[in-house]
C-alpha cells in the first residue's frame, strides 16, 4: 500500500518502506515505476527477514558502513539491502525471478 506524506519522508529522500507500507513524498511519485520498484524490493526483503530482524540488521550494517566510510550517503548506499535495490530498480521484472535472501550477494564491501 502506497501512502503519501511529505512530512514523514525524511529530507533528502523521496520515499521509504515500513512493511506493509511505502511512503512517498508526493502523489506524482506513485507513477514513478523505478522508485516504486525500488521500494517493492525493500518490501520483499523485509518480508523474507520477518520484518523486525530486517530493521535491526539495517541499522547495524548502516552503523558499520558509517564507521567505515565516514559519510552518511556513502554508508547508506553501501548497505546490502540498498545495494540490491539500487542495482535492480530498473528491472521491473526483478521480483518475479529474485531468489530468496538475494541481498546477501550485496553484503561484500564493494563501494558504489
Amino acid at each position: 500500500m502506497i501512502l503519501i506524506s511529505k512530512y514523514l519522508v525524511p529530507k533528502g529522500y523521496t520515499g521509504f518502506t515500513i512493511f506493509p507500507f511505502v511512503f512517498l513524498k508526493s502523489k506524482d511519485l506513485k507513477s514513478h515505476a523505478i522508485l516504486v520498484n525500488h521500494e517493492k524490493i525493500h518490501l520483499r526483503q523485509q518480508l523474507e527477514m520477518l520484518i523486525i530482524p530486517f530493521y535491526l540488521i539495517y541499522v547495524i550494517e548502516f552503523s558499520i558502513r558509517l564507521f567505515q566510510y565516514k559519510k552518511w550517503d556513502l554508508a547508506y548506499r553501501n548497505i546490502s539491502f540498498e545495494r540490491e535495490a539500487y542495482a535492480n530498480e530498473f528491472n521491473l521484472y526483478y521480483l518475479k525471478h529474485r531468489s530468496f535472501w538475494r541481498f546477501l550477494k550485496y553484503l561484500r564491501a564493494n563501494d558504489i
